[in-house]
């Protein structure tokens, strides 16, 4: 049977070698979620200073099961330094990683338009977000958190989560609807031309 997050968090007070397998069990989604966010080169030192501070302040750690949104809390705290850092990622992030935040058009515009302008004007949206619905679609779309988790992670009510989540959405869709709008018109305009003649 495996042990708990929180059994491993527990024992680590009396045998601080026993932190070593949270470790293990979280680095990389730690790693990958702040790679996302900043890049692999801060990805290193926010993964490294998470599992520093959370051992650090493991007596506080108040869940039984999963430390996950625990350590991605954490690490969305730590990453609040690199807002610089951060935008300049945002900018040259990829669009399908982008489709990811589950919003309704983007995939199909991702599929469609050009990739490189529609994930530059969506990292300029995501740079214009308050930090708080940043962090909120961020953690839900790079940590894979849920409403639950992320409201743990950020230590807000779950009906923030949900106010933050839709507030955000509602900003990147306005920042992808021009593409939408001249993908329809352009569409439109292809299935009106004239069939090739027959003759």
């Amino acid at each position: 049977m495996t042990t708990s997050d929180g059994e491993l968090i527990r024992r680590s007070i009396e045998q601080p070698e026993a932190f070593a397998a949270l470790y293990d069990r979280h680095e990389r989604v730690i790693y990958r979620y702040a790679a996302r966010r900043l890049g692999a080169s801060e990805a290193d030192d926010i993964a490294s200073e998470t599992f520093l501070v959370a051992f650090a302040r493991r007596r506080d750690f108040t869940g039984s099961d999963d430390a996950r949104s625990w350590l991605l809390g954490i690490a969305t705290t730590l990453m609040r330094r690199f807002a610089r850092t951060e935008a300049r990622a945002w900018r040259g992030m990829l669009a399908s990683d982008l489709a990811r935040t589950d919003i309704d058009q983007i995939e199909a515009a991702d599929s469609r338009l050009d990739a490189n302008r529609l994930a530059r004007r969506l990292g300029k949206a995501l740079v214009r977000l308050p930090p708080g619905d940043r962090d909120v679609l961020l953690l839900q779309t790079f940590g894979d958190l849920d409403y639950e988790g992320i409201s743990r992670a950020l230590s807000i009510p779950v009906g923030t989560v949900r106010s933050r989540l839709n507030r955000a959405r509602r900003k990147l869709r306005a920042a992808i609807e021009p593409f939408s709008r001249q993908e329809k018109e352009q569409s439109h305009g292809r299935n009106l031309a004239p069939a090739p003649s027959t003759d």
